[in-house]
């Protein structure tokens, strides 16, 4: 159960600047052996989430090309009130393999509770299996704010104006608009 502010923020190594803490817990029939989301070096902004699939499943599950599916990563979150976690394809996946999430990025808000679950699409051409403790994705935490949505009858005039999709280049020198 969450207690204090101080529960959800933790010095660094050097006492500098502290972290959110992230409670997590599995799930029932979760495998204890799949390592939990953790950071795979010293500069990396994403912790590798992996695939742990429950008792009777642990084969994994082959995702044809153009298929999408939900993997359950084996644990909930306890994620501290302004803040979210965001879950992003791991680069590698979507470079050798076609492998991405169709949501990305995907948000966890802080006031949900159940499974996580990461949902994959395979772009790819060819099959991919998704293995039991296989990395899938990456969470990234972060800051979240919420504004204030104020109706209005009039905006401010931008040079853009409403220009969209592929209009902050069009007319440059050496550039072609989309």
């Amino acid at each position: 159960m969450a207690g204090g502010k101080d529960e959800y923020f933790r010095p660094d190594e050097e006492g500098g600047v502290s972290a959110p803490v992230i409670g997590i817990a599995r799930v029932e029939g979760a495998d204890p052996q799949v390592p939990l989301p953790s950071y795979e070096s010293a500069g990396a902004a994403g912790a590798d989430v992996r695939a742990n699939f429950p008792d009777g499943a642990r084969e994994g599950v082959v995702l044809a090309p153009g298929a999408r599916a939900l993997i359950p990563a084996g644990f909930r979150m306890e994620i501290p009130e302004g803040w979210e976690v965001q879950v992003r394809p791991r680069s590698g996946l979507a470079l050798k393999h076609g492998i991405t999430l169709p949501n990305a990025p995907g948000t966890i808000d802080s006031d949900y509770r159940g499974e996580l679950g990461i949902l994959l699409l395979n772009a790819g051409t060819e099959p991919f299996a998704v293995g039991h403790g296989a990395r899938i994705a990456q969470l990234v935490v972060a800051p979240a704010v919420r504004a204030v949505f104020e109706p209005r009858a009039v905006l401010g005039e931008t040079v853009r104006g409403a220009g969209g999709f592929g209009s902050t280049g069009s007319g440059r020198s050496g550039e072609g608009g989309a």
